[in-house]
Parts: C-alpha cells; structure tokens; sequence
C-alpha cells in the first residue's frame, strides 16, 4: 500500500485481460510464425516452387508489421498496466528476475533486428545467408518465450523459492516444463492460424495449397494441446486444482470454452484445411481465427484466475498486499501506513472508500464488472464489519482483510453505503420461501451452499425442524472462530430458519 492508486471504472485485473490477452494471443504467432517462415521458404527453395516462395515472401511482410508494430507496442502496454495496477508485485518480479528480465530484453533485440533484416533482404542476400537471419530470428524468438515461461510460471508455483528465494529455484518451478510445451503447441497453430489471413488474397491453386500447408501446422499443435494441458493441470497447486472441479460458474465456463474451441479448431482444420481447402474462404477464416482467439483466452483466463487469491502464489496476494505485512497492518491499521491515504479521518466512510480502493479495486468495481454493490446487496454495516476477518473464506477467492479493527469499521461502513435502502423483508406465508432464500444468499451464501460443492450445510441441517434451525442462529459465532453473528431481524431469522430446514430435509436438496 505504498504506491499511489488510479481508480479505473473497470477492475485492474480486466484491464491487464484486455491488453495481455491480445499481446499473448499475437506474440504466439511471432514465435511459430517464425519458424513456419523459414520451414515454408526452405520448403520452397528446395522444390523450385516460385509461387510459394512469392506468397511466403509477401506473408513475411504482414509477419513483420503485425509483431514488430502491435506486439511490440502491446509488449510495452503490459508494462504500463502490471506497474499501475499491482505495482508491488512488480517490483517484486523485477528484483528476483531481474538479469532474465535483462536476457529477454537481449532476445528480444535481436529478434526485431533479424525480422527487419529478414523481411527487407529477400532480393540482397543469398538463400542461405537468408534462411540463417530467419533461424536467428526464430531461435531469438523462442528463447525469449523460454525466458518470460520461468516468470510467468513461478507466480503460480514459485517452488522452494518460498524458502530460499533463490533465482533457479523460482525460475525452474513444477510447472516450467509444462506450460512450456503447452505454449510451443499453442504457437505451432497460432502460425497456421495467421497464415490462413494472408492466403485469402492468392489465387485459387495457391490459396489452396497455402490452406493445406496452414492446417497441417494447425493439426500438429491442436493434437499436442490437451495432452500438454493435461500435464499441465497436473503440477497445479492443490487450491488451483479444487478451483478447476468447483461449482463455479466462471471456472465451468472457462474450461468448457477452452476444451470446445480446441475441438472447434481442430475439426475446422479438419474440413476446411486439409478435407477441403478450396472451402476456406474469408468469413471461415474470421471465424478460424476468433475461435483460435478464444482458445487461448480460455486458457490465460483459467491460468491467472486459478493463482487466486493470488498474485504470487504465498509471497503477495492479488491486491497487492504482501503476506509479510498483514500482521503489521492488523497490528497499527492501514491509516498510519499506507502512503497515499488522504482522508483526514480514520472514521469516516470516505477513509472506508479509500480502503476499498486499496484492497478491493484490483478486482473490483463499484457498478461494473464485478460489481461491489451487487455482492454486497442487503448487507448492512454490522454484517459487513464482521464478514471482513472471514473474507477469505469466501469462496476462497479472496484475500485476507488486512487492517485494524477500526479499518474493518470503516470498510464495513463503506460497503454497507453502497446499499442504502436495503430491501424490506415482507414475510407471509406466500412469500417465505423466497424471503429465506434471498436472506440465505445474503448472510450465509457467500461462503455456503445447503446441498453443493462449496461447505454444504445440508448434513448439519438435516432432521432439523425450522425452530431448531432457528434456535442455532444466535450460537452461531460461537460455533466457530470463522463464523460471523447472525445480525439479522427476527423476520429474517423465521425466514432463513425455514428455507435452510425445508432445503436441507427435501430429497432432492438444493
């Protein structure tokens, strides 16, 4: 909490999506596509085949111009949101990388010098001195990949790094080799992929014997991919595994989108490349190249959402909050500590605001996309103040709260102002079922379930009449350490009491 924090109208974390996915999804392709570029004109050179060398030659324009211009200005727009957005962890990941991060810059270098040098000396250089500058470039490529792996990877598994923050061990961490082979398949399709765009201005002979070419490349890598991912998913912590077989929608979503769109592009490749290439026409390939996109955002998705509450795994927690300062701001508050905190009293709900920027907004939003008002819907002060010490309990998504008791207070505060006009309990005898309902989701759903995957509650409730139901609400505190007082009104108590009875005693459960 010691940087400055610009408030976006959309969570940090979205914002660092919208741009990384689609420097990932293009970086990808100037891996691969460099060696789809030299094989293609090796290919060529060998079979006397003038028309393919021209079409490679004319793609290695469009090669250049997409990754050395938009990969290399969305390269630099990574850097700008990471530091804005979390730039602890940042900092963090420069000072343990900090000579990989210097090596990839190298790499990197010489990457946009020998694709510069490649594109614009096919008429100056032999065959030979040509195809060695397109080697370069690969190889510059795929050692930068090999680089950004190990850092990318350890934020998810840093390993025994934990314990001796030792560069190798950080960098050469369980999941390293995997995520590897699983990206190297991912730029094997990502370079036929994009060379399906440029076929469409060729002839018709041309075009198919280019598409044939592309959905070989495509094949190859879609083939690799689910075993790749499968070895992958395997060296996953086990909190990131639990999160792959939860009952959460975004997680289930997520993993069905990846595993259709791989199988999309796998039977498009299928058809319209290999089975009939004169069938790949413009819309088809806008398609190819979508579902391709939303492949790999299943896939980046599943990754960064898996490390939560995470940023790097065990060391700093997706808000920025180092795990070795959460004593100290329990210990003194966050008003004394944080830099950047301008409200003059530590009391007040402006101060609760400004909490929620510094711990909430990496993930959330106010109104927008995960909305605060919406999950915080009925909560009141009190319920709010006393849910914050269990938050990370919540689904198991959350960070740990870190504060004082006045920080909760004022945070509380906050989050129970974002609903001013809670709705009204209306109960009779039509309506409880539904009121227990809405009063379970608010008090108890964020971290319960009666009868699913996330802490059901229906063994504990089961052969429980409403009364008896009811008769524990008051204990509940007691009951254990991380369990908050029910606050509620003794119409929300009746109501919740029956809807957890009849829920958990019905046959079906729920």
């Amino acid at each position: 909490m010691n940087y400055p924090v610009w408030q976006l109208g959309i969570p940090g974390g979205l914002l660092i999506a919208l741009v990384a996915v689609t420097h990932v999804f293009v970086s990808h392709f100037a891996v691969g596509g460099g060696a789809f570029l030299v094989l293609t004109e090796r290919r060529a050179r060998a079979a006397g085949d003038v028309e393919m060398l021209g079409w490679i030659r004319r793609h290695s324009k469009f090669f250049a111009l997409l990754t050395l211009v938009f990969g290399a200005v969305s390269g630099v727009g990574i850097w700008f949101t990471i530091g804005l957005v979390s730039p602890e962890a940042t900092a963090s990941l420069i000072h343990s990388f900090l000579w990989a991060w210097a090596i990839e810059w190298v790499f990197f270098f010489v990457e946009i010098a020998a694709a510069i040098i490649y594109y614009s000396t096919w008429d100056r250089l032999d065959a030979k001195a040509h195809m060695m500058i397109g080697w370069i470039y690969f190889w510059s490529a795929f050692m930068s990949l090999v680089v950004i792996n190990g850092i990318i990877t350890y934020m998810l598994t840093p390993g025994r790094w934990l314990q001796t923050h030792e560069f190798w061990d950080g960098f050469f961490n369980p999941t390293y080799l995997p995520s590897l082979f699983i990206r190297t398949a991912m730029c094997i399709v990502l370079a036929g992929v994009f060379g399906l765009i440029t076929a469409m201005r060729e002839p018709a002979e041309l075009r198919a014997r280019v598409v044939r070419l592309a959905g070989k490349w495509m094949l190859t890598g879609s083939v690799m991919l689910p075993l790749f991912g499968w070895w992958y998913f395997a060296k996953f912590p086990d909190f990131a595994k639990a999160y792959t077989g939860s009952a959460m929608t975004g997680i289930k979503h997520t993993i069905r989108g990846g595993i259709g769109f791989t199988a999309l592009v796998l039977l498009m490749t299928l058809i319209f490349a290999l089975w009939k290439p004169r069938w790949m026409r413009t819309p088809v390939v806008a398609v190819v190249v979508v579902f391709a996109f939303c492949m790999m955002a299943s896939g980046e998705y599943l990754r960064e959402f898996v490390r939560k509450p995470w940023v790097i795994n065990g060391y700093i927690y997706a808000n920025d909050v180092r795990v070795d300062s959460i004593e100290g701001y329990k210990a003194k508050g966050v008003f004394g500590n944080a830099s950047w905190v301008t409200a003059t009293d530590p009391q007040s709900v402006e101060y609760g605001h400004e909490l929620f920027v510094l711990q909430c907004s990496k993930c959330h939003s106010v109104d927008g996309y995960r909305s605060m008002r919406l999950r915080v819907r009925n909560w009141d002060a009190t319920f709010a103040t006393n849910m914050l010490p269990h938050i990370e309990l919540t689904r198991g998504t959350m960070p740990r709260f870190a504060g004082n008791e006045q920080d909760r207070a004022a945070l509380g505060a906050y989050l129970g102002s974002l609903n001013p006009h809670p709705e009204i309990v209306r109960l009779n005898e039509a309506s409880i079922d539904n009121v227990g309902k809405q009063v379970f989701e608010t008090r108890c759903g964020s971290c319960h379930t009666i009868d699913g995957k996330v802490r059901p509650l229906k063994a504990a409730f089961a052969g429980s009449d409403a009364a008896q139901v009811e008769a524990l609400l008051p204990a509940l505190s007691s009951m254990s350490d991380n369990m908050p007082p029910f606050t509620g009104s003794e119409l929300e108590a009746k109501a919740l009491a029956h809807y957890a009875a009849m829920a958990a005693n019905s046959q079906a459960g729920r």
